[in-house]
């Protein structure tokens, strides 16, 4: 390994079901810092939309859900690593559009196929896309190149999720170098790891999933014990619950209205 390889900065990416943000460690006080965009804002919405001047990341691309939610992905998270037959039944919440034929997700975007410009993206393709927008966050920031990263996933995922987690870095242009569990990750940014040794419980609450893993720490090691949790109760899915409440009690006031 080279002088240069050895001292090439690594950034560290939450990609998360509703947001992502990109941060460093500061070499200084050796705690991480999180990398705001040119607005201040820390987190990036992990919405892409796909139109027909190009494609959009963030918050462009949630403002184009209510115009082209054909062509608007979120959540991908959910679909990482997976194939139809594992999502199919979630499906209905989402207006976009998913192929059947294949044992991967594929997702059609781009417009409707009689225009000619409607095409197929994978989940790792859409998260490449936000992979890219924080890459290109940290680089702005450090005024250098970046190739590393670490990113993290929820504990729980299986070896199939790590990879198409590992394949979105690649198509960004990024060496993942390590793929870390998220309460892992949780315990190091509130420097939990300086303890000698002990049992650590964290809950987290996303966009997709409320889990718990319970942690053991011992030199500075990290082991996951056990994780449990609910992969469909998270904010996406608080969100699908008060839609409905707010449809069904609509429905019953203006059926009242009519009658």
């Amino acid at each position: 390994m080279t002088e240069r390889e050895r001292m090439a900065r690594i950034i560290g990416i939450d990609l998360g079901t509703t947001n992502s943000l990109v941060a460093y460690v500061d070499e200084r006080t050796g705690l991480p810092r999180v990398i705001p965009d040119r607005d201040g804002r820390a987190l990036l919405p992990s919405v892409v939309a796909f139109t027909p001047q190009g494609v959009l990341v963030g918050d462009p691309a949630k403002r184009q859900l209510v115009r082209r939610p054909e062509s608007t992905v979120y959540s991908v998270k959910r679909f990482m690593g997976r194939g139809y037959d594992d999502v199919k039944d979630e499906l209905r919440h989402f207006p976009f559009r998913i192929s059947p034929a294949d044992e991967i997700v594929r997702i059609a975007v781009g417009g409707r196929e009689a225009e000619g410009d409607l095409r197929e993206v994978t989940p790792p393709e859409v998260s490449a896309v936000v992979l890219r927008a924080l890459k290109e966050r940290a680089e702005q920031f450090f005024g250098e190149t970046l190739e590393k990263a670490v990113i993290t996933v929820p504990a729980y995922f299986n070896d199939s999720q790590r990879q198409a987690t590992k394949d979105a870095g690649r198509i960004a242009g990024l060496d993942v170098v390590r793929i870390v569990n998220e309460p892992t990750a949780a315990a190091l940014a509130y420097g939990l790891h300086r303890l000698q040794n002990g049992i650590i419980a964290v809950y987290d609450l996303g966009g997709g999933t409320f889990d718990i893993s319970i942690l053991r720490v011992h030199d500075d090691i990290f082991e996951v014990l056990a994780t449990n949790g609910d992969t469909h109760l998270g904010g996406d899915d608080f969100d699908h619950v008060v839609l409905n409440y707010v449809a069904d009690e609509f429905l019953k006031e203006t059926r009242g209205a009519t009658n």
